[in-house]
């Protein structure tokens, strides 16, 4: 392979990466024109188009979608081996890419992030929230952050902080108006300000554990909502009661008015992972992030 056709596989990764051949030239720092013409000359040394475009959308075709699978492993090794070489002295720089929901940003990567531009300077957070599921791969991201049962095989996954709970809270306001229940099947009296996965648009249902069997009380749902800010500032207005991770209620200011409901019955979710492919640990920059970050939350732990 020569260094036009590594660039040209370079310019049409990134295309497939963000959908765009604007949004490539943007990330590759070139103009439109450039990322157009090494696309078309790409296109012209195949013999076939590798994107199907409209007015709206570009899409790759089907052997685009091939050469993109059949090139992917390579270009990433490439890509790694040259950065070792050109970072192989100094100081850690780059950007790194995380994927990680929202409730990983406000309780374990937000917390850090001062630290973190304080050691390292010249490594550059790319931080993308997103509560779906989200392929490394595909998405072009270095790392990921997900509950344990989230992480996909053949990944190197490092946890990060331990299991917790799903807490039920009501406002002080709320319970003096309705009464706090004493028992899930009491819950049918209370309506519920419940989540919306941005993804799948699915709304999550309200689980319990009782003495170990998982149970479903049926409530109404006062308010559907897709971010768990909105949830806990409808919680705190009194509109009915909400769900949030108990290490998040807890570190909360200005929410003391919040109150749990039924602690007994709260599920427990798994513990929360840091992810990355095996590669991805060979480029200096990833590897600091990766270890400031599992240093910095296993003191914590002790």
């Amino acid at each position: 392979m020569d260094t036009t056709t590594y660039g040209q596989l370079a310019v049409f990764h990134t295309i497939a990466r963000e959908q765009s051949i604007s949004a490539a030239a943007r990330k590759l720092g070139v103009t439109v024109p450039s990322v157009s013409k090494s696309l078309r000359l790409l296109e012209q040394k195949t013999g076939v188009p590798l994107f199907a475009r409209t007015t709206r959308k570009i899409s790759l075709t089907e052997t685009g979608l091939a050469l993109l699978s059949g090139t992917e492993s390579a270009m990433a090794e490439l890509d790694l081996a040259l950065e070792e070489v050109l970072n192989s002295g100094g100081a850690p720089s780059g950007p790194v890419r995380i994927t990680l929901p929202r409730f990983a940003w406000q309780l374990i990567l937000q917390p850090l992030l001062a630290e973190f531009y304080g050691t390292y300077p010249d490594i550059q957070l790319e931080v993308s929230v997103n509560d779906g599921s989200v392929s490394l791969v595909e998405e072009g991201f270095d790392l990921g952050i997900r509950f344990g049962n989230a992480v996909s095989e053949g990944m190197v996954a490092r946890e990060i902080f331990p299991p917790f709970r799903l807490g039920l809270y009501a406002s002080e306001e709320y319970l003096a108006r309705n009464g706090m229940p004493a028992a899930p099947d009491e819950l049918v009296k209370h309506r519920l300000i419940t989540y919306r996965f941005g993804t799948s648009k699915r709304i999550s249902k309200l689980f319990l554990q009782d003495n170990g069997v998982t149970i479903s009380p049926d409530m109404d749902n006062a308010m559907i909502c897709n971010d768990i800010d909105v949830i806990r500032d409808a919680v705190s207005e009194g509109i009915g009661i909400g769900r949030l991770f108990e290490p998040l209620r807890d570190k909360m200011s200005g929410y003391e008015h919040l109150k749990p409901v039924l602690k007994n019955f709260w599920p427990t979710f798994p513990a929360v992972y840091l992810y990355y492919l095996p590669r991805s640990q060979r480029a200096k920059r990833v590897r600091a992030t990766i270890d400031f970050i599992v240093e910095r939350l296993n003191a914590k732990k002790g």
